[in-house]
């Protein structure tokens, strides 16, 4: 573990490699797992405010669980997003091919709105968990992502890498500047 501003790093997500291998999972963290996908309090909001945008994207089921449920919920005390059914994420789709795909992208992609989708989503596999002073920032192994793991070292593209765009998005580029100075330090 390392600091970075007010954060504290995992070595994993310099020292682990991930591609997401959408051939061999076909976006299975979409629709496996037992909560839908953490949000942050200000995802919230914008949920919410994209919601009539976003539907149309949305598969029928995804649309009656939001519209039953609401655009995120509170679950043990942490705010997700809904589930259909108890099983997938509301806002999952799936493409011609059969893969998932998020509806909230989807509609980003297609220039709907401006927002890519929630944090924890984008920075996947990295997980970040919020304390009173700081933030961890650690590498989450899921067995799903086994073919991701393999694929990302046969590439040899560290986690780190991998997520640049999300960890920007989240921490800024001069954090990410500061993480790349630490991962050639260590040899990566």
């Amino acid at each position: 573990m390392f600091q970075l501003k007010k954060t504290i790093v995992s070595e994993d997500i310099i020292e682990k490699d991930f591609v997401c291998n959408l051939n061999a999972c076909k976006g299975e963290c979409c629709i496996a797992g037992e909560a839908g996908a953490p949000l942050e309090e200000e995802e919230v909001t914008i949920m919410a405010d994209i919601y009539d945008k976003v539907k149309p994207f949305l598969r029928p089921e995804g649309i009656a669980a939001i519209e039953e449920q609401g655009t995120s919920i509170v679950r043990d005390g942490e705010l997700e997003t809904p589930l259909v059914n108890g099983a997938e994420c509301a806002y999952v789709t799936f493409n011609d091919k059969g893969w998932a795909s998020c509806g909230i992208e989807d509609a980003y992609n297609a220039g709907k709105v401006s927002w890519r989708k929630p944090i924890s989503c984008h920075l996947y596999p990295i997980r970040v968990q919020k304390y009173s002073s700081f933030s961890a920032v650690n590498y989450h192994r899921w067995p799903i992502c086994s073919d991701a793991c393999s694929l990302g070292k046969e590439l040899s593209v560290p986690v780190y890498k991998f997520t640049k765009d999300a960890l920007i998005r989240k921490f800024g580029e001069e954090w990410y500047t500061e993480l790349e100075k630490t991962a050639q330090e260590m040899g990566k």
